[in-house]
C-alpha cells in the first residue's frame, strides 16, 4: 500500500500563497507494482510570480519539436544523497527523452551552478541555453535512514514554479521516485497522465525457430528490474495480460500439451489454474473491473468467445458463429468487446455489446485485420494489419472510421497500449537470414501520431508485450 500525505496548495491572485492543510489519502495500487512501497508526498509552496500563461506542450500534432528542458542533478549535503540525486536526474532525463516530447539539455551547457540554486533560480541563465523548462531537486537523508526527495518544475520564460512535490521513502525505492517525478512533469507540461511508473510483461524467447523456448518475464517500462516469472522448463507460455485491479497476470500455458489459462500473483509468485478446457483456448484478457476473463475457446470444432467469472468459475458463451472468433478486448467502460473474426471470408475487426449482442464489422480495408485492442481512453482500437509479405500496426475509431497505419515491416504484431493511450508497444520480427534462420524478435514502441519509433531493449528475444495500468494514486 502507498500512503501519501498530500499538502494541497492554492495560489490566489497576486502574490498570496495559501496552504490548505493536509489530507491522508490511501489510493488503490495497480496490479503492476508488486513490491510494497511507503511514500510520503507533499506539495512545495508555489513561488509567487505574476499570473500569466505558463508553458504547455501540444501533443496533438504529428511531429512535435521536442521541448528543451534542463534537468539538474538533485543536490545533497551527503555523498549517498548526491549519488541518488545524480541517478534520479539521469532517470528522469531518460524517461522524458524517450517520450519524444522533450529534449534534455546537456548538463555541461548549464551556466548556473545547480548545486547553488536557490528559489527562484536565475531564469536568465537558463533562457540563454534555451531551456524552456527547468527541473531542480534536493535529496535529504532522514534520521530514520530513509531519504526525502524534493523537486521543482520551473517555467523559465514565465519565471514561475509550475510544480513542486516532496517524496519520502527508502533508498531502495529511488527508481520509483524518479518515475513518479517523471509522471508529474509529463502531466504538468502535457495535460495528460504520464506512463513512466508502469511495467511491461512479455514473452521472452530463445532457441531455434522450430523449438522456441518461451518464458514469462516482467520489467519496468524503461527495461530496469527485469525478472523471469516462469521457469525455463520447456512449458510454452503465451498472451500475458495484466489485471486492472489486482496484482495479477493472466496468461495461457501449455502443460503436457494441455492448454490452460492461469492467473499469476506478482506479489507471491503463486500460479493458479483459472480453467482447463477440453479444446483449445486463446488470448485470455481481464475485464476492466478485473472480475472476469474473456477468451476464445474451441468447442466441438468451433472457436467462439467466452467469459469466465473469476470468483464462481462460471463460463458464458458470447458468440455462436461457425466462423473463428478470437482476440477479444473490452472497451474501458466494459460495455463492449472488440474481436476479430473470419465470418466475412477474411479476418476482420468486429465490435459487439459485452453480452455478445449487436455484433458489427468495423474494418473494411484491404488485407487481414487481427489482434484488436481497445485504447484505455476508449477513443481508438489498435490492430495488426497484414498484407502479403508485410505487416502493420494501426489504429481506427470504434466505428471503423479514421484508420491510420503507424508502422510497417516484415512482421509487426501484438499491439498494447500505454495506460494513458499515447504510446503503443508491439513486437517486430526481422526477416529470416540467408541460412533460413528466424530473424530477431524484439519489442518496439511508437507514438500514437506515428512518430518516435523506438526499440525496447530486453535480455533475449521478446514478443507479445502487455502494458500495466496506471497507478490509481489520488493527487
Amino acid at each position: 500500500m502507498i500512503n501519501f500525505d498530500l499538502h494541497k496548495v492554492i495560489q490566489s491572485s497576486g502574490n498570496r500563497v495559501l496552504s490548505c492543510g493536509a489530507a491522508l489519502l490511501t489510493p488503490i495500487v495497480r496490479a503492476a507494482r508488486p513490491r510494497t512501497l511507503i511514500l510520503a508526498l507533499g506539495s512545495l509552496l508555489v513561488w509567487a510570480a505574476p499570473a500569466f500563461a505558463v508553458l504547455e506542450v501540444d501533443i496533438t500534432q504529428g511531429n512535435v519539436d521536442p521541448l528543451p528542458v534542463a534537468i539538474t542533478k538533485f543536490v545533497s549535503d551527503v555523498e549517498r544523497g548526491r549519488e541518488v540525486g545524480a541517478n534520479l536526474s539521469a532517470l528522469i532525463a531518460g524517461n522524458l527523452e524517450r517520450s519524444g516530447l522533450f529534449k534534455p539539455i546537456d548538463q555541461k551547457a548549464f551556466i548556473e551552478d545547480s548545486s547553488k540554486i536557490v528559489s527562484p533560480p536565475r531564469f536568465g541563465d537558463w533562457r540563454l541555453i534555451n531551456a524552456q523548462a527547468l527541473v531542480t531537486g534536493r535529496i535529504t537523508v532522514q534520521p530514520d535512514g530513509r531519504f526525502k526527495a524534493e523537486f521543482r518544475l520551473w517555467d523559465t520564460f514565465a519565471e514561475q514554479q509550475m510544480e513542486g512535490l516532496v517524496y519520502r521513502t527508502t533508498f531502495s525505492n529511488w527508481r520509483r521516485v524518479g518515475h513518479l517525478i517523471s509522471d508529474a512533469i509529463y502531466k504538468r507540461l502535457t495535460g495528460e497522465d504520464g506512463y513512466f511508473d508502469t511495467r511491461i510483461v512479455y514473452i521472452s524467447e530463445t532457441g531455434p525457430a522450430d523449438r522456441r523456448m518461451k518464458r514469462l518475464a516482467i520489467m519496468d517500462q524503461d527495461g530496469a528490474n527485469h525478472k523471469f516469472l516462469t521457469d525455463d522448463d520447456g512449458t510454452l507460455v503465451l498472451t500475458p495480460r495484466f489485471s486492472p485491479s489486482r496484482q495479477e497476470i493472466t496468461y495461457l500455458s501449455y502443460f503436457n500439451d494441455n492448454p490452460r489459462v492461469y492467473i499469476y500473483n506478482i506479489d507471491t509468485g503463486q500460479q493458479e489454474v483459472l480453467g482447463e478446457f477440453p479444446g483449445m483456448s486463446f488470448a485470455p484478457r481481464f475485464s476492466p473491473d478485473g472480475n472476469r476473463v474473456v477468451m476464445s475457446l474451441a468447442t466441438n470444432g468451433n472457436i467462439d468467445i467466452h467469459t469466465m467469472d473469476i470468483l464462481t468459475r462460471r463460463v458464458d458463451r458470447l458468440t455462436t458463429h461457425p466462423a473463428i472468433d478470437t482476440s477479444p478486448s473490452y472497451s474501458p467502460d466494459g460495455s463492449r468487446i472488440t474481436f476479430n473474426s473470419d465470418r466475412s471470408g477474411t479476418r476482420q475487426i468486429y465490435v459487439m455489446d459485452a453480452n455478445g449482442r449487436n455484433s458489427k464489422r468495423i474494418s473494411f480495408g484491404s488485407g487481414q485485420y487481427t489482434t484488436p485492442v481497445w485504447s484505455p481512453r476508449g477513443d481508438l482500437i489498435a490492430f495488426t494489419k497484414g498484407y502479403p509479405g508485410r505487416f502493420h500496426i494501426g489504429v481506427m475509431r470504434p466505428d471503423g472510421s479514421g484508420e491510420r497505419l503507424l508502422t510497417g515491416s516484415f512482421l509487426d504484431e501484438g499491439p498494447t497500449w500505454a495506460p494513458n493511450g499515447r504510446v503503443i508497444m508491439f513486437f517486430r520480427q526481422a526477416p529470416r537470414d540467408t541460412a533460413g534462420r528466424g530473424g530477431k524478435v524484439a519489442l518496439w514502441s511508437i507514438d500514437l501520431t506515428g512518430f518516435n519509433e523506438r526499440i525496447v531493449l530486453t535480455p533475449l528475444d521478446a514478443s507479445d508485450p502487455a502494458w500495466s495500468p496506471l497507478s490509481h494514486v489520488n493527487r
